[in-house]
Parts: structure tokens; sequence; C-alpha cells
């Protein structure tokens, strides 16, 4: 059996009553933790902060977990951002965790030292989208401060700063980041 199309679950939804609707709608809240997720960005401040913490806190557990050494798989950080896009279209919040991606990234590397060109090439990428989207939105400046500490504080493995100073600079046009 194939999947509905949005057509078939209007129609099947247009036949419901409003109350019918509430109660589906709470059935899935309280079924599958992503609609519960999207509900509380979308109707609470607070929320808001409580879920991109719980995804932060996911991306920092594969760099560093509380007992033992961080895996850094990548995929499983980068699933976490795919994850809270799909929770939350707040720009801000985006690029807030995709920054956070970079920040543990450079934060491993500073405390394992050297790592490879595929890792570093991913938090180029990372950084590269995340300022996209602030300059989308007419927020770089609220992550100016923070970009200028990714580039100062990241090593020089693979050419890792350079590369973050560059992408900096098609962004922020008075540099002040460490070259």
């Amino acid at each position: 059996m194939k999947n509905i199309t949005i057509s078939q679950l209007r129609k099947e939804l247009s036949g419901k009553s409003e109350k019918e609707l509430t109660d589906e709608i709470i059935n899935l809240f309280k079924k599958i933790p992503q609609v519960k997720e999207y509900y509380t960005v979308a109707f609470s401040a607070e929320g808001e902060e409580y879920v991109l913490e719980k995804y932060k806190d996911i991306i920092t557990h594969e760099f560093f977990p509380k007992r033992g050494y961080g895996k850094a798989r990548l995929s499983v950080a980068k699933k976490a951002i795919s994850d809270f896009k799909k929770i939350s279209d707040k720009p801000h919040l985006i690029v807030d965790i995709m920054l956070h991606y970079v920040e543990e990234g450079v934060n491993y590397t500073a405390q394992y030292g050297d790592i490879n060109e595929p890792f570093y090439n991913s938090m180029e990428k990372m950084f590269e989208d995340a300022l996209e989207i602030a300059k989308k939105h007419n927020e770089l400046s609220q992550f100016q401060e923070l970009c200028e500490e990714l580039v100062s504080e990241a090593c020089q493995g693979w050419g890792f700063q350079d590369g973050l100073n560059c992408i900096y600079d098609e962004f922020y046009d008075n540099s002040t980041a460490k070259k």
C-alpha cells in the first residue's frame, strides 16, 4: 500500500468535525515526540529554548559525552540539525544550532588535535550554510561575535582556520577575525 497524498488527506480531514480534528492532533501530540516538540516550539518561547538545547545536547554528546571520548560522528550531529529544522523554521534558531555544530568541531580539534580533511570540510560547509541563512534573514550581526570567536579559536590543520576566515570575510565586510 502506498502513502496517501496531501489531497487525499485533505479530503479525509474535511469530513471531520472541529472536535474530531482537535482529538486527532492531541493523539499525534501524545504518540509522536516530534509533533510534541513542534508544538512546543510553535506555541512557547521557553519551549523554543528547551527543544533547541535538547538538539544541541545531541551534537555536544557526539563530540564530548559525559563519559569516555567523543566519537565525532558527523552524521549523527548533522541529523540532529536536520531533525531540528523539521521542528522549527525560525532562522535564528537554525543558525544557532548550525554554529553550535561548528563550535563543537572547533573545540574537538582543540581537545584532540588535528583530525582529517573531510571533518574540516564539513565544519566549513556548515559555517558557510549558517551564514547564508543569517544573511538571507538579515541576522548576520546577531552572530558576528560568535563567528569571530570560532575563526580565532580554530586550529590550523588542513587550513581550517584560513577556510573559516575566508568564509567569514565573505559575509562580514570589516573582518576583525584573527588572520
